[in-house]
This record gives C-alpha cells, sequence and structure tokens, in this order.
C-alpha cells in the first residue's frame, strides 16, 4: 500500500483555483446582480477574482482583496458573499509566504473584523453599537480569519518538514553511495596490491629460472630438467593465487582460500636460493601465532622484496632476510648489489604497495640505497595484545 499522502497535481490544483474562482464569481456576482444589487455584485468580482493568482502572488492578491474589501465596508454596510475571499487570501499568504507576511495578513483580518463588525451593526440597528451586540461578530469573523490563518501555517509547517526529510533522505543516500565508491576503492587498491604482488614475484622466478635453463641445457640436460620442474611449480603455486584473487570479483564465490602468512616466508626464501640468488635468512623458529592480516602483510613485503632484488640488484648480489617478532613484527631485507644505481625514482608501485601494507597495520616501511651499496627495506608492523591472541585463536 502506498503510504504517500495524496496530493493535488499541477493540473489538479489549476481545476480547483478556477473551480473556486468561478464558483464565487457565479455565486456572487450573479446572485447579487439578480438580487438587484449591482454594486455588490462589482465589489464580490473585485474581491474574488485575484484569487485565481493566489499561489504565485499570495502576498499582491492578499492586498487586492484587503483593499476591496475596505471598498465594500465604506461603499456598503451589509456582507456580499465576495467576503469569503478574505480568509481565503489569509490562509494563501500564511500558506506559501514568509511567516511575518502571514502574521501581518492575520493582523490586518482582525482590525477587518473590527471594522465589519461596526459596519454590520450600525447598518441595521437604530439603537447604538454596543459591546454585549459587537461581541459575537467580533469574534465569530476573528475566528474565522485565525482558523484560516492557521490551516495556511500548519500547511506551510508540513510542508517544510516534508522537504526536510526528503533532503536529510537524499543527503544519507548520497553519502551511501560515497561510502560504498570509497570501499570499492579501496577494494580495488587491495586487489590490485595482491595481483602485484603475485604475478611480478611468480614472472621473476620464472625469467630467472628459463635464463638458466637456457645457458645450462647445452652443458647439462639434467639441470635443466631441474630448472623446468621450479618453473612449473611457480607457475602452478602463481597461478592459484591468481584464481583465488580473480574468485574474490565473481558473484558466489567466496574466496576462502587459505592466505600466505608469516610461516610461509621460508618458502620464498626456498624459492629465491632455487632461483640462484644468494639469501642468508634469520628467520624465528618456530614461527610465532601473529594476526592473519599482519602475516599476509609481512610475508607480501618479503616477497616483494625479493622481486625487487631479481630485477635491479643484478647478478651475484647477495640477500640478508630477517624477521623478527615482538612487540612488532620486523621485517628488513637488503642487498649488496646495484639496485639503488638502477635507472627508477624508488617510487613503483612495488614500493607503494609495501608502504600501504605498513600502513593499513599502523605501521611503517621505510626504503632506500642501504649504506655501503645495494639496496634496504626495513618494514615494522606493530602488534597488540588483543591482536596476537586473535592471530593464536
Amino acid at each position: 500500500m502506498d503510504s504517500h499522502p495524496w496530493r493535488l497535481g499541477a493540473r489538479g490544483r489549476w481545476w480547483f483555483d478556477v473551480l473556486l474562482t468561478g464558483g464565487l464569481l457565479v455565486l456572487g456576482g450573479l446572485g447579487h446582480a439578480a438580487a438587484g444589487r449591482p454594486l455588490a455584485a462589482l465589489l464580490t468580482i473585485a474581491e474574488v477574482a485575484p484569487l485565481y493568482w493566489r499561489r504565485r502572488h499570495a502576498s499582491s492578491v492578499f492586498v487586492a482583496v484587503a483593499l476591496a474589501s475596505a471598498a465594500q465596508a465604506v461603499l456598503l454596510q451589509e456582507p456580499v458573499i465576495g467576503q469569503v475571499a478574505f480568509p481565503v487570501a489569509v490562509y494563501s499568504v500564511a500558506r506559501w509566504r514568509p511567516r511575518w507576511q502571514g502574521v501581518s495578513a492575520l493582523l490586518v483580518g482582525y482590525a477587518g473584523a473590527i471594522v465589519a463588525s461596526w459596519g454590520w451593526l450600525t447598518g441595521y440597528t437604530a439603537y447604538g453599537v454596543t459591546l454585549g451586540g459587537l461581541a459575537p461578530y467580533l469574534v465569530t469573523i476573528s475566528a474565522i480569519v485565525t482558523a484560516a490563518w492557521a490551516l495556511g501555517f500548519a500547511a506551510q509547517q508540513r510542508e517544510r518538514y516534508v522537504a526536510g526529510l526528503v533532503e536529510r533522505a537524499e543527503q544519507a543516500e548520497r553519502m551511501a553511495e560515497r561510502e560504498v565508491e570509497l570501499a570499492a576503492r579501496d577494494e580495488r587498491a587491495r586487489i590490485a596490491r595482491e595481483m602485484h604482488d603475485v604475478v611480478a614475484h611468480g614472472l621473476s622466478v620464472i625469467v630467472v629460472q628459463a635464463d638458466g635453463a637456457r645457458y645450462a641445457a647445452a652443458k647439462d640436460p639434467d639441470v635443466a630438467v631441474g630448472t623446468l620442474a621450479t618453473i612449473a611449480t611457480t607457475g602452478r603455486e602463481s597461478l592459484t593465487e591468481m584464481r583465488r584473487l580473480l574468485g574474490l570479483l565473481r558473484d558466489g564465490d567466496t574466496g576462502v582460500a587459505p592466505q600466505p602468512g608469516l610461516g610461509d616466508v621460508r618458502h620464498l626464501v626456498d624459492e629465491a636460493r632455487a632461483a640462484g640468488t644468494r639469501v642468508e635468512a634469520d628467520l624465528p623458529d618456530p614461527v610465532p601465532e601473529v594476526p592473519d592480516g599482519i602475516g599476509l602483510a609481512a610475508y607480501r613485503i618479503v616477497q616483494e622484496a625479493l622481486t625487487n632484488v631479481r630485477k635491479h640488484a643484478g647478478p651475484g648480489a647477495t640477500v640478508g632476510l630477517r624477521v623478527a617478532v615482538g612487540p612488532d613484527v620486523r621485517v628488513e631485507v637488503s642487498d649488496d648489489g646495484r639496485g639503488a644505481a638502477a635507472a627508477t625514482d624508488g617510487r613503483g608501485l612495488g614500493l607503494v604497495g609495501m608502504r600501504e601494507r605498513a600502513t593499513v597495520h599502523g605501521g611503517t616501511l621505510e626504503a632506500g640505497p642501504a649504506p655501503g651499496g645495494g639496496f634496504a627495506v626495513s618494514a615494522r608492523l606493530p602488534l597488540s595484545v588483543r591482536s596476537v591472541r586473535e592471530g593464536a585463536r
């Protein structure tokens, strides 16, 4: 069931004004003319005709109706049908104009009630006007004017209230859309970081192994066979991670495959050594339990740092890797290659992704040329008591 209040449309409002104005003109103008009161008919027309424009020009219409009513009070001492236009004009001002104009129209209406009551009584009694005789007329006319003003004022307040609700609803909708947009943007950035790390790492290992296999094939085919097996394994692992990430973008796929963590850093070391990179690793044994998010961040930072070594450090570089867990998780990866002298500004997507991962968990990451040559990456991921407990569950 529709809960919206019924309202006249633009065409319905036009017909209402036409019927209201036309009906009063026919009833008053023709009625007074048929009764032999041409002056009353003319005054009725002057009072009623402006009502047609009361919605767009409420103040001007009220002034015109008030002046016609004042003229009627001077020229005639008995009521006319056109006086019905006065409370309608008061309602219109209270309905569509500022509050102070509505109050002014109400005060003018009270003054008009006094004048009209006095004029009618002096025209119908020869004994003079008394307070007891004036009071019923004055109270009745004032009540009509007050009711018309109150209805108009209440309608205006209701319209403002509804407009305020609509505005707040639209603002809430815009805020919700903005939050969805920001959430989608964050999710795209997260997936982009994951995709970059997976693709860059996997391809760098495959390229290094393929180059090694090509040179070794001529001298020792057995080495080439082992290298090709490593390439196949790396490719399958990268493909598995790619499928997991792409699954997050498909409807109906939960993407709940296990994420790599801190304990999988040793696998990165073994993989780098198998690719021919000399790695001196200092890893905690056993690996303490840390929250999944921090473990994944540490793993990805190590992964990207080793990828950068293969891409920029040059052949024969030695990598020093240290992972320590205390009040925070510290990751340090350095090399003695030529990475610092490589043609890069240090603002690649990989470094940006590592910094974003550290920042998400309230940590820091520093990356740049190392003293004595090479390149160094140092990350700190803080651990709280609560996060360690959650990671141990």
